[in-house]
């Protein structure tokens, strides 16, 4: 993590909403992270969604979990993990792990808050905490995610549409740097103007007691979740929350199918 301490970030979300770290991670797995993306892009031919909200000419690439090793360093990563567990609870849960690659020419996502389908009247509880991952650099040209900074306070959703105008800032910031924000923060992708792809790493967290947004327990095979870091197993919902939520029959799902063998201690055991 850079000079800026864990719980300055853990404040500057609270208080503004958002908050970078400068040089998280290594431009090494930023170029090896780019270059299995477009491989998946490639062999998978996967394109546009052609829809307001993922965009007409903006490549997204879901449950990456499923698809490549590589993304499991992403998940646990050091230099976001613990902010996000500051801001929700170290019980979180991999809400989804996608990347999206604006191309040039691409118009401006609707703004909109990542916990608007939860539909809780607000300001509410923390629910959830994503961030985005700089794999190229992030300019206002070539669509930098814009934030209206303090608006996760707000008691309002923004009104979802194309023709929409909001006060907004550009989160800029260099390749190998991360955003980090509060899910009911109003923000969307940037239109791109430049004549280079704006390529990040959408790796999201969601509090443990609510539904995630991809579900990893189906979403990824059961032999690769064996081969992952206890860590990641319980990231990726194959623990419980509280010792209670998401238990089957008395054990953790990574206990009833992943063949863990600790001892199973419910919320009423502790009592």
């Amino acid at each position: 993590m850079t000079d800026i301490s864990k719980q300055d970030h853990i404040k500057a979300v609270a208080e503004h909403g958002y908050t970078i770290v400068q040089n998280a991670f290594d431009l090494g797995l930023a170029d090896e992270l780019c270059e299995i993306l477009l491989k998946i892009e490639t062999d998978e031919r996967i394109e546009p969604a052609k829809n307001l909200f993922e965009g007409h000419q903006t490549v997204r690439i879901y449950n990456l979990l499923a698809r490549h090793k590589a993304f499991q360093q992403v998940a646990e990563h050091a230099s976001v993990l613990p902010i996000v567990e500051g801001v929700l609870d170290h019980e979180c849960l991999i809400s989804s792990i996608s990347s999206i690659a604006i191309a040039p020419g691409e118009s401006a996502q609707p703004i909109h808050t990542d916990d608007q389908a939860i539909g809780l009247k607000r300001p509410h509880k923390t629910l959830v905490c994503n961030s985005m991952w700089a794999l190229t650099d992030f300019t206002e040209a070539n669509g930098a995610t814009r934030l209206v900074p303090g608006s996760h306070k707000t008691t309002d959703y923004p009104a979802f549409g194309a023709d929409i105008a909001y006060d907004t800032i550009a989160a800029e910031m260099k390749r190998g740097s991360i955003l980090i924000w509060n899910g009911s923060l109003w923000h969307g992708g940037g239109a791109n103007s430049a004549d280079e792809r704006r390529v990040g790493l959408a790796m999201n967290y969601c509090a443990g007691f609510i539904r995630q947004q991809e579900n990893q327990q189906l979403g990824i095979p059961l032999d690769l979740v064996k081969t992952f870091a206890p860590r990641l197993q319980e990231l990726c919902g194959f623990g419980t929350y509280r010792g209670l939520i998401g238990h089957i029959d008395k054990q953790t799902a990574a206990q009833a199918r992943l063949g863990d063998t600790a001892k199973f201690t419910s919320l009423w055991d502790k009592n």
